[in-house]
């Protein structure tokens, strides 16, 4: 990985040069510039690298006072984006595909999550190792993701037809119980929680199986990335050294989100399984080679045929890199 600017003598030196001549001069080093940052669920670690970047200082150090905005199912990522309330939300390739083609200004500056977290997850007695395997399955599901479903059938040759949707509520029970074979869920949740509760388990992640679709992506409006540059850089920096120190260790990151959300009604031992299961879909030979939240011509070419599966019809120019390519210089 990149060496977090924060560890580096060249930061070192620029930062305390700059303090030192603003205190010669009698003022403030610099004025914190206010920032919110949507985040696009309720809290747990799945954020845990900025709430590493608020806890040890890495925004501060970049002249930002950033506020972490709770999302959930009754606060959506765009519509703060797009009003200026808040200046970058977390959001995924698919919805802000659809903010978009109702006129929302939005471009995708950065992706967290390499892999899209979408998965088959099933009781080990009885797994869904390959798509093939769906074929005469229940699996349960929320009926509106029936185009995800069809999308990675396409992918595969599967006739979707061969497959029993039973709709269910996102819960593992209708798996542990019997009353479906298999589920479609996120890597990081259901299947963390049957493990943590002694449900052997199994799960196929879709993005092994052709289903290209940034997730956990940072977006921000054109407006802000003309006139707020150098504010969304500066978060973009601290957000890459919070999650590196993540990457180094999740345990840790695990116990700062109980930390600060007591409230929260987090255990522990979830939430460091999940932490660990988000690192090889966060950090991959792409962001190795090139830094957090890396993405590529070819990557995004994959998300533009995943998204056209999915009904939406959109061009390269959704993502823009030139941000990232200033934070990782």
């Amino acid at each position: 990985m990149t060496q977090p600017a924060h560890l580096t003598r060249r930061f070192f030196l620029q930062t305390s040069a700059a303090g030192v001549a603003a205190a010669a001069a009698g003022v403030p080093a610099f004025a914190a510039s206010s920032v919110n940052f949507q985040l696009s669920w309720l809290h747990s670690v799945q954020f845990g690298g900025s709430y590493i970047a608020a806890q040890n200082g890495y925004w501060a150090d970049q002249g930002l006072d950033v506020s972490l905005s709770q999302g959930g199912p009754n606060a959506p990522v765009e519509p703060p984006v797009v009003s200026g309330t808040a200046l970058v939300g977390i959001s995924a390739a698919d919805y802000t595909a659809a903010a978009v083609a109702e006129g929302a200004p939005f471009k995708i500056i950065a992706v967290a999550m390499q892999k899209n977290p979408f998965a088959i997850a099933s009781l080990a007695g009885n797994p869904v190792n390959t798509t093939a395997d769906l074929v005469g399955k229940r699996i349960g599901m929320a009926v509106a993701n029936t185009p995800v479903l069809q999308a990675l059938c396409t992918l595969n040759n599967v006739d979707i037809n061969d497959i029993e949707i039973v709709p269910t509520q996102y819960d593992p029970a209708p798996l542990v119980s019997g009353q479906v074979d298999c589920l479609l869920c996120w890597e990081t949740d259901l299947p963390v929680a049957m493990t943590v509760q002694g449900v052997d388990n199994t799960t196929m992640l879709m993005a092994d199986h052709g289903y290209a679709l940034h997730s956990q992506t940072y977006i921000a409006t054109e407006d802000a990335i003309a006139n707020r540059r150098a504010d969304l850089i500066a978060l973009l920096k601290g957000e890459v050294m919070g999650w590196n120190d993540y990457m180094a260790d999740t345990d840790a990151a695990a116990a700062l989100t109980i930390d600060m959300f007591p409230d929260a009604g987090l255990e522990l031992e979830a939430q460091k399984l999940q932490a660990k299961r988000q690192v090889p879909l966060m950090f991959s030979d792409l962001t190795t080679e090139n830094g957090f939240g890396w993405f590529t011509d070819d990557t995004v070419a994959a998300n533009i045929e995943t998204l056209a599966l999915l009904g939406r019809d959109v061009s390269a120019d959704l993502w823009d890199r030139s941000l990232l390519e200033e934070v990782h210089g």
